[in-house]
């Protein structure tokens, strides 16, 4: 994919008004784009940082074509934007519409990366009772119902025991099209923050060690402690899905550290929540070199300057933000949300320290 670089002063849209698009108009601004949000909801923490918002639904095609229409390049902050719309302008957006419509379906996705020969658990579709019946009979009797689509953070997911009465709650589990993996014994998870750029220039950034609370992401640590084979390992398995993918931008890819070795829970075609951590321990964090992959700019650098460990702020925590602003070799990224809710995601701080030998 060739494209002309964006110049300075160029103007960018962004799909999706989270804490996600919130950093990237932020490090958009910095590299001198203007940039331009669209999402449904005119409070969100990107509305408070971006040169323009425009408040529509995700699907509505007028308004994509008018983002389209004023910006340079556009790229999207989230994966669940119906393709469908997005195919309506997809020669402006980065990255590639193929991606989001791979990563946004769960049998989609799984089938594609094990396609690609890369490590992934069995699963199979569930259409119906039967079909989860043969299933967890295939598994021998456990496994993990998924919903294909929109799921995050835990939601839309059953975990099926042997002593699980699954069968009482099966129509619940089956009211949207899913999947069943099987369960996979895992030590750890981890993640690998991967760019590639518009020449196809590659940037992989050091694997992260993710600890999470009820399904929610809490802690992310930078570097994680790994054999270099290990190491190489995920750098590969990132680097063959950019490629087989034709990817622009960032890149999150979920790893179960296994007995038998990494294995792929999922990815996200997307910067990633995982991937905070780059943006204080790095000099180009990941948000930045979004912008840069996207903008068609050289990718920077991914060695760390510092070991970083990054902790989500969630819910009433937010209260805290004095001692949050206060602690020692901590920097401090509030989303600017104005409702505290259980679980929900307020901000993150990321605690410097220095690097020492694996």
């Amino acid at each position: 994919m060739t494209r002309e670089p964006c110049k300075p002063g160029a103007t960018i849209g962004i799909i999706g008004g989270g804490q996600l698009g919130r950093m990237l108009c932020l490090a958009a601004a910095e590299l001198g784009f203007r940039t331009i949000v669209l999402a449904p909801d005119k409070d969100a923490p990107a509305a408070q940082v971006c040169n323009d918002f425009m408040c529509t639904a995700y699907d509505d095609t007028h308004g994509l074509r008018a983002l389209a229409a004023n910006t340079d390049v556009i790229t999207y902050e989230f994966e669940n934007i119906p393709a469908e719309a997005l195919d309506t302008i997809a020669a402006n957006v980065l990255p590639p519409v193929n991606a989001l419509r791979v990563s946004g379906d769960r049998l989609t996705e799984k089938t594609f990366i094990r396609d690609q020969g890369l490590p992934v658990a069995d699963f199979i579709d569930v259409g119906d009772h039967d079909a989860l019946a043969r299933g967890l009979d295939m598994f021998g009797g456990t496994g993990i119902v998924k919903t294909r689509r929109f799921g995050y953070d835990g939601k839309g997911q059953w975990r099926i025991d042997a002593d699980t009465d699954w069968q009482q709650n099966s129509a619940d589990m089956l009211a949207q099209p899913a999947i069943l993996e099987r369960i996979i014994p895992f030590t750890r998870e981890l993640s690998v923050i991967i760019a590639r750029g518009t020449d196809g220039q590659t940037a992989c950034y050091p694997p992260i060690e993710n600890y999470h609370e009820n399904h929610i992401l809490r802690r992310s640590i930078m570097p994680a402690k790994l054999t270099a084979t290990q190491a190489e390992t995920a750098r590969q398995i990132g680097e063959t899905l950019v490629a087989r993918l034709d990817y622009v931008g960032i890149l999150g890819v979920e790893l179960f550290d296994t007995a038998e070795g990494l294995l792929i829970n999922e990815i996200a075609p997307r910067v990633h929540n995982s991937g905070h951590v780059t943006a204080d321990a790095c000099a180009v964090g990941q948000f930045e070199q979004h912008i840069r992959a996207m903008a068609g700019w050289p990718l920077g650098a991914t060695d760390l300057h510092s070991r970083g460990e990054m902790t989500n702020i969630l819910g009433h925590e937010i209260e805290n933000w004095a001692a949050f602003a206060g602690a020692v070799d901590t920097c401090v990224h509030l989303y600017g949300k104005p409702e505290a809710r259980e679980g929900r995601k307020m901000g993150h701080v990321t605690r410097l320290s220095p690097l020492t030998q694996n």
